[in-house]
């Protein structure tokens, strides 16, 4: 299963359909209706769903994603759309992030089906996941009218099968500050973009060092770095280095630490986004900065008593508390009333990575995890 899911090249750029159809055709051949969701703006990618056991509400959902990162620039030792096995790994990008969880997720809603429960468990896999989480809520939205709600949603993210209960949220927006082209020796007649946007990026080391040295709150030590940052990762613009900046565009993102509220940063971005528009304005008024949302994902909040929680430490076995940096799905699944946890084979550390891998014993490790997880929905 593993290898086949590998082998679609489902990076978010590009569409997942033969993956997504393969999967249903899959599921059908074992007598499981699968339910596929188009999305209408982008119709060569599409989420699936679907439900076995009895047919009432409180399922366990697995929820894993389909579309991987790209290869492109990455130094690969092995073809990234086949699994290798070697030294005790199975090499391929999405062997950990994150189709072993989708593997495994597929082969216990078969198992459960062929086998039979008492209670029933669902699957959900998305898209565009990787490129800000936008997959999910149309995702969650579709299995509403369709499928009895489920109750605990498992998150299959690689947390080397510990219960992760917390995660950052984050938001990004897309920024394209838009300024006015003279010769550069006459600059101050003109407004250079990228070093107008420059001011926006320094402003994010100043928030980043504020933070830093500000005391955490409870909820913020128990994160890894314990404090909201702001980053920009791509950044372009200009025509040639005689010419001041006519455009600069970059994406301003920030990883929320759980419990601040996203709109409190939102608003504080943009408050100097309107203060470095007013500079470039008095120079030239037609100029300005535009700026939009690029993605929006709830923190997943730490749940008293949680479901899913203690769902998977009741076959784990774990109790160490878990919470991690990165942003998952289950931010919205919380938001939309699932009791929410992170649970699934690999490292993050491998993630993205090129020669991307997930060891052998923690796909194995996953594989006995998803056993007992239909045992116990069996009895």
């Amino acid at each position: 299963m593993l290898e086949k899911l590998v082998s679609f090249p489902t990076v978010s750029r590009d569409t997942n359909l033969p993956l997504i159809d393969w999967v249903a055709e899959y599921l059908s051949d074992h007598g499981i209706e699968a339910h596929r969701w188009i999305d209408p703006d982008q119709p060569h990618k599409a989420a699936l769903f679907a439900h076995v056991g009895p047919w009432e509400e409180g399922a366990i959902v697995l929820s894993g994603h389909t579309d991987v990162v790209p290869v492109d620039g990455q130094a690969w030792d092995t073809d990234p759309w086949e699994v290798i096995e070697k030294d005790g790994r199975y090499f391929g990008r999405g062997t950990c992030d994150m189709k072993g969880f989708d593997a495994l997720a597929i082969w216990a809603l078969v198992a459960a089906h062929s086998q039979g429960i008492a209670r029933p468990l669902q699957i959900a896999l998305s898209f565009d996941e990787e490129i800000g989480c936008t997959g999910a809520p149309p995702l969650i939205r579709a299995m509403e009218p369709v499928l009895p709600k489920g109750k605990a949603v498992i998150v299959g993210e690689p947390s080397s099968m510990q219960a992760v209960t917390g995660h950052k949220g984050g938001i990004g927006f897309d920024t394209h500050v838009q300024g006015f082209e003279v010769h550069s020796s006459l600059l101050d007649r003109g407004v250079n973009a990228i070093m107008y946007g420059a001011k926006l990026i320094d402003w994010a080391n100043d928030v980043n060092a504020a933070n830093m040295a500000a005391e955490p709150s409870d909820i913020a030590a128990l994160f890894d770095p314990p404090f909201t940052t702001a980053h920009v990762g791509q950044i372009a613009g200009g025509t040639a280095h005689n010419i001041t900046a006519k455009d600069c565009r970059f994406a301003m993102d920030f990883r929320v630490v759980a419990g601040e509220d996203k709109a409190v940063w939102e608003q504080a971005y943009r408050d100097r986004v309107a203060e470095v528009e007013a500079m470039m304005q008095a120079i030239v008024p037609e100029t300005g900065i535009e700026i939009s949302t690029r993605f929006d994902v709830p923190a997943l909040q730490p749940e008293e008593d949680g479901a899913a929680e203690a769902l998977v430490r009741a076959i784990t076995g774990s109790n160490a508390r878990e919470v991690v940096s990165y942003g998952t799905e289950a931010g919205h699944f919380q938001v939309a009333g699932y009791s929410a946890v992170i649970c699934g084979p690999g490292s993050i550390a491998q993630a993205h990575q090129p020669n991307e891998y997930i060891e052998v014993a923690q796909f194995e490790a996953g594989h006995d995890f998803m056993r007992g997880l239909v045992t116990r929905l069996a009895g």
